[in-house]
């Protein structure tokens, strides 16, 4: 697996050849133990000296660190009809350990960054790869003041991103015109400027899939509320007729219990005026899709999706179709906490943002590479393990938990990884849903010792 993935970082223009093999030792380095800290994941002080100076070096940006990666990820996505770039922003709390010029975060105490990650993931939820990563935190005085930056121009607000990443969409969508790139995002996106430019684009664009935040307005009055009130699109939506019904299966999270949920499907298509602040830009049509859950708990957790989207809703597939994608958008979470808890970045230790931002660029590759492990072994289980691993990681694994003798040809992905999420904690029961990225980061970890043993003192030599 190290092997493999210090090719994510081939060619990175750093403009000096030690910088570029530096950059793999490091990679291969983190991704080995990626739980440890960088003293513990590299081999002596000098190895950490040398990760250190290369993370300070004014030469090295998180940009260039992940620019090869996202070349190879677009090289990825051509290889599919449908990619969802989905996107979303996470949290990360250095207060107990700050940088010495670390910014804030919402509040004047509390120290950190903010990670703007945009991943490429296939519609089975198979992620191919980091296309966007943006960090950005707050000056003290900014703080509270987000009404003040209300009326303010977009490109002179924080959620500038949100426009910044559905236009990379739309010119990763020219670059790769085979494949249908949808751009997928959360609340927050809610950003009338975002539908605009939708509108806009010249050529071919990425679709957009976004969670509504706000209920917006159309042009048509609603004459029984008043002459100056205008209809709902959520009242719309609401009163239009009922297309489908479906029954899924929520997972267990810190905010509710596992549970069955019967949910009512409705959909139209809508011209949505501009908001007051931005009156000056001219409405668009948009289609939205409506996801209630019926008899619900009603604890806050009921489902409660309103979702805007650029993608065709006049059939009930087509329908369906939106649903599926805003949920493989969740991918982006099982990310960050890959980044947060199986490489434990929020841990890091190092004096500068400079020196941070880029030791998180290289943990954003380790994390998509166990995600990307994770579902690979749910979409393609056929694989011979040897198209991932290398013969003494599979070898050394196999004899260690399998304990029987070496198969004439390498098992198949499916069953060495079953092997390896068994070292992570993994108990592989009929009744269990298919291994997380947990047990498959802490079994990576205890293979790469296993390989390293094999390579000493295994049977060649």
């Amino acid at each position: 697996m190290c092997d493999g993935i210090a090719e994510e970082v081939n060619g990175i223009p750093l403009g000096d050849q030690r910088l570029n093999q530096r950059s793999r030792k490091i990679l291969e380095s983190l991704a080995a133990n990626p739980e440890a800290s960088v003293n513990a994941a590299c081999q002596g002080w000098s190895e950490t000296l040398a990760a250190y100076r290369f993370f300070d070096n004014a030469s090295v940006t998180p940009e260039q660190i992940l620019q090869p990666h996202r070349e190879a990820t677009q090289r990825r996505l051509r290889e599919h009809a449908v990619v969802l770039l989905v996107r979303d922003t996470t949290e990360l709390d250095f207060t107990k350990h700050p940088p010495k010029d670390a910014g804030r975060l919402n509040q004047p105490n509390r120290f950190g960054l903010y990670e703007h990650v945009q991943l490429a993931v296939t519609p089975d939820k198979l992620c191919l790869g980091v296309v966007g990563a943006e960090f950005l935190d707050r000056a003290p005085e900014t703080l509270g003041k987000s009404a003040e930056r209300a009326a303010l121009p977009i490109e002179q607000k924080e959620s500038f991103r949100w426009l910044e990443g559905y236009r990379s969409a739309c010119a990763l969508a020219r670059e790769s015109p085979a494949t249908q790139i949808i751009s997928i995002a959360d609340r927050e996106a809610d950003i009338y400027d975002i539908f605009v430019d939708a509108q806009r684009q010249p050529g071919v664009r990425a679709e957009f899939l976004i969670r509504a935040k706000l209920d917006r307005c159309t042009p048509e009055h609603d004459f029984a509320a008043g002459p100056a009130v205008f209809c709902k699109v959520r009242d719309e939506v609401s009163q239009s007729p009922l297309r489908a019904t479906r029954t899924i299966e929520l997972s267990q999270t810190p905010k509710r219990a596992a549970r069955q949920a019967r949910l009512e499907i409705r959909a139209i298509a809508v011209r949505v005026k501009p908001p007051h602040e931005r009156s000056r830009l001219p409405s668009v049509a948009s289609n939205v899709v409506l996801v209630e859950e019926v008899g619900g708990p009603g604890d806050g957790t009921d489902v409660s999706w309103l979702l805007i989207t650029s993608l065709p809703i006049e059939t009930l597939d087509q329908i369906l179709l939106v649903i599926d994608y805003y949920v493989a958008r969740w991918t982006v979470e099982i990310d960050f906490r890959t980044l947060k808890t199986g490489c434990r970045v929020e841990d890091i230790q190092l004096e500068t943002n400079r020196r941070l931002k880029n030791c998180l660029a290289f943990y954003q590759i380790i994390a998509w590479r166990v995600l990307h492990l994770t579902y690979l072994n749910r979409t393609c289980p056929a694989l011979p393990c040897t198209a991932v691993f290398d013969e003494s990681e599979w070898k050394s694994v196999w004899r260690v938990v399998a304990k029987q003798p070496l198969p004439k040809k390498p098992p198949l992905l499916s069953a060495f990884l079953q092997l390896v999420t068994e070292l992570g904690g993994y108990n592989n029961r009929a009744t269990e849903a298919p291994p997380g990225p947990q047990p498959l980061w802490i079994g990576l970890r205890r293979m790469t010792d296993f390989a390293t043993a094999w390579l000493a003192f295994g049977p060649q030599t």
